[in-house]
């Protein structure tokens, strides 16, 4: 309105956030009473099955009784019911269930938890890193199906020599081993510029791969060095969290000794020109080849100051990406899932 009061905008933009945030704490608090009651629930069937040697008729049996008693409210299933006891099964007591991280996930997240996975101390895991970076569901499965738990830090690095303490830890979490880039199945050929462009052509994805937080700087990052050299980074990246520079250097065959050297070179170059010490923890590099030796990449590492890692990469094998179903397919799973729910209510 033109006759607004003066501060009468800012106050109204100042409300609606409040409101926003009031909103998402109260679902997320509702969330977490959802799955405090579930838990509770599934308690209580355990307790009874363990001790008045109730079968699993009686689940079924509850599973109607409580469609019938709450026809307007969903998950009453079955199946859910189960997912109800496992999850007592796992979180034995109420305080172990809602100080985790898998307290405050959608329920569905908790279910993956439960099918994908065989302890409890990955399941807290994969729990802590949805929550925190804020998985779907799809991106939780395939992070699982990945072992991005298995991969990361696990590439051979020089970066917890080369970094102090804290740093040290953070540095070590940004690099995995390997790095599966499904869409360079689309890849023309399997030259380094034509692997390079398959990778822009869905930068998302391959920032994802990398992790969340993770910003592209350039491409053929060009730094013109004071003798006139010039040096020419394949991918140049930015992790928007840890303020730090990271730089990618992409082959398509084997490692070999002196690809550590030019990498070295590269950070080096970036930390001088481009970090600024004031702000910027300091630059790490990731070297991705199809192939390492491990005596070959330890010697390698052994002999330089800088913080790199080295990590094999690949994309999804053309027979894996046939095995996975067709968009008619898919849409049968999603038209099924939708029957399932909806019998649920």
């Amino acid at each position: 309105m033109d006759n607004d009061p003066p501060g009468y905008v800012e106050l109204l933009a100042d409300l609606k956030a409040r409101v926003r945030g009031t909103r998402f704490r109260a679902a997320r608090a509702a969330n977490t009473e959802v799955l405090r009651l579930h838990w509770s629930i599934g308690r209580d069937i355990l307790q009874r099955q363990q001790e008045s040697g109730w079968g699993s008729k009686v689940v079924d049996r509850l599973a109607a009784d409580l469609k019938r008693e709450f026809p307007e409210q969903r998950g009453w299933s079955r199946r859910n019911l189960l997912y109800m006891r496992r999850a007592a099964e796992v979180w034995p007591t109420e305080t172990e269930f809602v100080q985790q991280a898998v307290a405050r996930l959608p329920w569905g997240h908790l279910a993956v938890l439960l099918d994908r996975l065989a302890t409890r101390e990955e399941r807290d895991w994969y729990a802590e890193r949805a929550g925190a970076e804020g998985w779907s569901r799809a991106v939780l499965e395939h992070q699982i199906a990945m072992d991005l738990r298995g991969a990361l830090g696990a590439a051979p690095s020089h970066v917890a020599d080369a970094l102090d303490g804290p740093d040290s830890e953070l540095a070590q979490q940004l690099v995995k081993d390997p790095y599966v880039f499904e869409h360079l199945a689309f890849a023309s050929s399997q030259r380094e510029r034509d692997i390079e462009q398959a990778l822009m052509d869905r930068l998302q994805d391959t920032l994802l791969e990398f992790g969340r937080h993770m910003a592209l700087v350039g491409r053929q990052y060009r730094l013109l060095l004071d003798d006139g050299a010039e040096f020419v980074m394949d991918l140049v990246l930015f992790h928007t969290r840890q303020l730090r520079y990271v730089v990618v250097e992409l082959k398509v065959s084997s490692f070999e000794p002196g690809h550590l050297g030019q990498l070295g070179a590269y950070v080096a170059a970036v930390d001088d020109q481009l970090r600024d010490p004031r702000i910027h923890a300091q630059t790490v590099g990731i070297l991705l080849c199809t192939g390492k030796s491990g005596a070959t990449v330890q010697y390698s590492l052994a002999s330089t100051a800088v913080p790199v890692a080295v990590a094999d990469y690949r994309g999804l094998p053309a027979d894996a990406r046939a095995a996975l179903p067709s968009e008619v397919e898919l849409e049968a799973i999603v038209d099924a899932e939708l029957r399932e729910r909806a019998g649920d209510t």
